[in-house]
């Protein structure tokens, strides 16, 4: 667990892009303050004219108080009209700048932890922490701003009462102090457990056809009913401390009370006050106590947001990728393994070991091996995702020589060159991952993921040669919708329209991790003949497979062994 001051800092630096909306609701605030107060003067002027305390017009003292209630009515409404309208905002920002820091982190980063956990901060912890520095923390200030202010007040009228009230001051700075460092700890366990619910309900709700063909249905939701009958013991203790601590508060509170109120009284019987500065003294007396206990509501909020800022900085913490001016081979490109050897953290085990190996610009290259050996891992390996931990993973091939920025250009002197495999020469490539990959959405958005400028033409041109024209024998067309992993259509269908998602997008380097493996054979060969007559050495080719029928579309095979250790 970070240090508070830590997470202090962390809240600074991601108030900057909201503190105009906790400057309004400051504002609103503070007028809210003045409103209040100038109705305990219109009530005491009120009174004190109604017992002959004072020469004033009674007319007057009513139509302020009418005029100071409607201000505090409509000071109200606004506040809740800009919590309602900004808070949104205010949420939608801070989760699209977390998403897009993910999106582009590395690869390792993200992977390690669970998407439901993911999920779960993106949702609640970032609603906690905005809400906290939109609305908690303006209306903290503004409480502080009516403790003073009482305070004053409350002074002017009476110096000993106004001390002995605030004697609690100290013991509440001190028990709060207590309380925050205990609470930080329980809503700690209480948002991991939290996670954990969701992480359940998203894996098995990913994985329902799994589990009903193994039949353990039940066995999950015995998992969901022990995590939760875990939270309900964690909320438990959270709230009988919460509600031992405030009942301690309240008795303090309550003693305030009855204090000033028989101070009043005593002092009304002595007839050293008037009717109207006893009930100005009540009020007082509960603008005073009021913060302080508004402090207990507060104080809750305040802290499961330290643990969502600690939580959300988690995720900030997760490296970026190399940001930077893409690389591009306009004239084709080809990949050079050199001495490259990896191992996942994870497995202990090396998985490629010494491996030299070329693809030149043109090639059509098949990667064989029995599961385990290493093929997925040298597709991201190529794709960027991973980085060599010996050896060297390149990328090659001709380009302008006046090319200086790496932007296309139409020169005719070239020369070759090459550079390190990294996030900046990922435009180079397509990738066609193995298994479903498309989103929820029609087939005209997923395939225009492949290129968001893609004309129809195009598009209907890439699903013929991908023998996906199926779609456009179907009523929808481009516009027939497809489910969450493309539901509603065969494993074969989504592969054919992955592969024609892939073959719309301008990469020279086309890596294809067991795409045709829901394909029939003669779908499988109608579709490797297009891919010859459609690329005809124009892109570099890397199919993973085991599918004899894809390795006598290749010019070079690749046999990868699993390491000895």
């Amino acid at each position: 667990m970070k240090n508070t001051k830590h997470i202090l800092k962390w809240f600074w630096r991601t108030s900057k892009s909201y503190r105009l909306q906790a400057s309004i609701n400051i504002l609103v605030g503070l007028l809210h303050v003045a409103a209040d107060f100038a109705f305990i003067l219109a009530t005491k002027m009120a009174i004190d004219v109604a017992t002959g305390r004072s020469d004033s017009s009674l007319n007057l003292a009513a139509a302020c108080l009418i005029g100071i209630m409607v201000g505090q009515i409509t000071l109200g409404f606004a506040k809740k009209w800009i919590a309602a309208l900004l808070g949104v905002k205010a949420q939608n920002r801070m989760q699209q700048r977390l998403f897009r820091r993910l999106m582009d982190s590395e690869w390792r980063g993200l992977e390690s932890r669970h998407s439901g956990d993911v999920l779960n901060r993106l949702e609640r912890d970032v609603q906690d922490v905005t809400n906290v520095i939109t609305e908690t923390m303006p209306s903290a200030f503004c409480v502080g701003v009516r403790l003073i202010v009482a305070f004053c007040y409350l002074y002017s009228m009476d110096q000993r009462l106004a001390v002995i009230l605030v004697v609690i001051v100290p013991i509440f700075a001190l028990l709060s102090r207590l309380y925050v460092r205990k609470m930080r700890s329980i809503t700690r366990e209480v948002r991991n457990t939290d996670s954990k619910i969701q992480s359940i309900l998203t894996e098995s709700i990913q994985h329902r056809m799994v589990l009903k063909t193994l039949e353990r249905t039940g066995t999950m939701t015995e998992k969901l009913a022990d995590t939760q009958t875990t939270l309900r013991a964690q909320v438990r203790h959270r709230t009988l401390f919460s509600s031992f601590s405030g009942t301690l508060l309240n008795i303090g509170f309550g003693s305030g009370y009855l204090i000033t109120f028989l101070w009043g009284v005593t002092r009304l019987h002595e007839g050293t006050i008037t009717y109207g500065m006893m009930i100005a003294f009540i009020q007082l007396v509960g603008q005073i106590q009021g913060p302080f206990r508004e402090m207990t509501r507060y104080i809750p909020a305040i802290i499961g947001a330290l643990t969502a800022g600690e939580r959300l900085d988690e995720l900030e913490d997760m490296p970026l990728e190399e940001q930077g001016e893409p690389i591009h081979f306009p004239h084709g490109a080809g990949i050079r393994f050199t001495h490259v050897s990896y191992a996942y953290d994870s497995h202990k085990r090396t998985i490629l070991k010494d491996l030299t190996y070329d693809f030149p610009p043109g090639s059509t290259t098949a990667i064989m091996g029995e599961t385990g050996a290493g093929k997925t891992t040298l597709i991201r390996l190529i794709l960027a995702l991973l980085k060599p931990q010996q050896g060297q993973v390149e990328m090659y091939g001709d380009v302008p020589q006046t090319n200086l920025g790496w932007q296309n250009t139409t020169s005719a002197s070239t020369t070759e060159v090459s550079v390190p495999t990294s996030p900046l020469t990922r435009c180079n490539l397509v990738y066609v991952p193995q298994g479903n990959t498309l989103f929820s959405g029609t087939i005209r958005e997923n395939l225009l993921m492949g290129n968001p400028e893609a004309t129809e033409e195009e598009m209907k041109d890439a699903l013929t040669c991908a023998c996906a024209d199926f779609v456009l024998q179907h009523p929808g067309g481009l516009d027939a919708l497809c489910g969450e992993m493309g539901g509603g259509m065969s494993e074969g269908q989504a592969q054919r329209i992955s592969i024609a998602r892939a073959l719309l997008r301008k990469g020279n380097i086309l890596l294809l991790d067991e795409a045709t493996s829901a394909l029939d054979l003669d779908t499988e060969k109608r579709l490797l003949d297009n891919l010859h007559k459609h690329l005809g050495g124009k892109q570099t080719i890397i199919f993973i497979t085991h599918r004899t029928a894809v390795i006598e579309h290749c010019n070079q095979v690749l046999k990868i062994q699993k390491v000895k250790e």
